[in-house]
């Protein structure tokens, strides 16, 4: 037995299903998790020695890559002071003054300590400002495992099957509406119906959890514009799109403006944090400046601070950053489609920047009901072969490929001729 099939086991008795998030467990592609030890740049290594060209890049905050030189030494800098204070810091005064500089519909921002905090947080200000209780998200995007948006979701309770979760009061998705994603006519139709009691649409402005989905034209224009027709608020979850398809995020790539935004892991360099922010006269709704209540113990952490402050300040002042990593990763899935398509099969390749997903259909997958026509006994085949040929892809259909900086043209021509070598095998 190997290190990790052993440290599997050990898991199994003190940690539900082994793993502290569900798609770690590797059963829908059929495998033991992979324990990792090390990962640096575009490669990572797991407890059996290992070795991996890294396609995940810890659910895309890593888009320099693992343990960047310059953002290793301002968490060492920032550690050396101390690791948690509790109080209030300098840092995070700069952290809200530069994401409130990079992305234009950000007036107000508040730090909290993961993306699931973000917008639970969010939409409890949108139903501040606006006196409404409706919600409305779309099938097959994740929004984190806050109660009232377990409903239709993507990302892991895609992978399961399970559409929503035990222990989730029913009440309390009541005033949680589904619509179709880029079908605006389903959101019409819940505006029609619920003319004032919308609070907002909360959407991914690409969609992520389902494999990634783009938006077609004129979907997000669309809801920006039933928004400000209904007086509800448009909310970009930006979890994993935020910095990473541009130093505006998918808003800035799309020409969008929503009135608030959330983020994840990518403005703490990879560290566990989250933010969310928008509009000055919502934000100014947020306790202690006003009644919307939200409070973190451990926001704003001083180490996660550090790091993100030095990844997003490399961003930022590499001004070719966002260009070279779209030409790398544009050609790179246009190459993994050709390749498909040589070899005879129907299968889709979507992608929006750095972000990409094979799709084992035949189908153009632009929502969640095509996504879910995927045969994921096919991408379960497709994972174990690059996994056992050194290439770390999602342990799952419905999860995105992420391509960093990092990534050489000797790690992308390993992927894709892994890719070819079991295109070969199944023929």
């Amino acid at each position: 037995m190997g290190r990790s099939e052993d440290l599997f086991a050990r898991a199994r008795r003190v940690i539900p299903g082994g793993v502290n998030s569900p798609v770690r467990a590797f059963r829908a592609v059929g495998m033991t998790p992979r324990f990792i030890e090390t990962a640096r740049g575009s490669h990572m290594t797991d407890a059996d020695g290992r070795a991996y060209v890294d396609f995940v890049g810890s659910w895309g905050p890593m888009v320099l890559g693992h343990a960047h030189p310059a953002v290793y030494e301002a968490v060492c800098r920032a550690a050396a002071e101390g690791l948690s204070f509790g109080a209030a810091t300098e840092r995070e005064v700069e952290m809200a003054e530069l994401v409130c500089s990079l992305v234009p519909s950000v007036e107000m921002v508040r730090m909290v300590s993961s993306g699931t905090e973000a917008v639970m947080s969010a939409l409890r200000a949108a139903r501040g400002f606006t006196r409404r209780d409706k919600i409305v998200k779309f099938d097959g995007c994740y929004h984190g495992h806050s109660d009232g948006l377990l409903v239709q979701a993507g990302s892991g309770v895609m992978t399961a099957g399970v559409p929503d979760s035990a222990g989730v009061p029913a009440g309390w998705t009541r005033d949680t509406l589904c619509a179709r994603y880029n079908d605006l006519e389903s959101v019409r139709a819940l505006f029609a119906a619920y003319p004032e009691a919308i609070a907002a649409v909360i959407v991914e402005p690409v969609a992520a959890n389902m494999g990634v989905v783009p938006p077609e034209p004129g979907f997000l224009e669309g809801l920006r514009a039933l928004c400000d027709e209904y007086g509800s608020l448009l909310i970009f979850d930006e979890v994993i799109t935020g910095f990473r398809l541009g130093l505006s995020g998918a808003q800035g790539y799309c020409g969008i403006r929503p009135d608030l935004t959330t983020f994840g892991k990518i403005i703490g360099g990879g560290m566990p944090v989250g933010a969310y922010g928008g509009r000055r006269d919502v934000m100014e709704l947020v306790a202690p400046l006003g009644p919307v209540y939200q409070a973190g113990t451990l926001s704003g952490n001083p180490v996660a601070m550090a790091a993100g402050l030095c990844q997003l300040g490399l961003l930022r002042d590499d001004p070719d950053f966002y260009g070279r990593l779209e030409a790398v990763s544009g050609a790179f899935f246009t190459e993994l489609e050709r390749r498909l398509r040589a070899a005879g099969k129907p299968w889709r390749v979507n992608h929006v920047g750095s972000l990409g997903s094979v799709f084992f259909t035949g189908e153009q997958v632009r929502d969640y009901a095509s996504a879910r026509t995927a045969d994921t006994a096919v991408y379960g085949s497709y994972a174990r072969w690059m996994f056992a040929h050194g290439i770390y892809v999602a342990p799952s259909q419905f999860e995105a490929m992420f391509l960093s900086s990092a990534h050489t043209p000797a790690d992308l021509e390993q992927a894709l001729d892994a890719l070819s070598a079991w295109l070969r095998e199944i023929a």
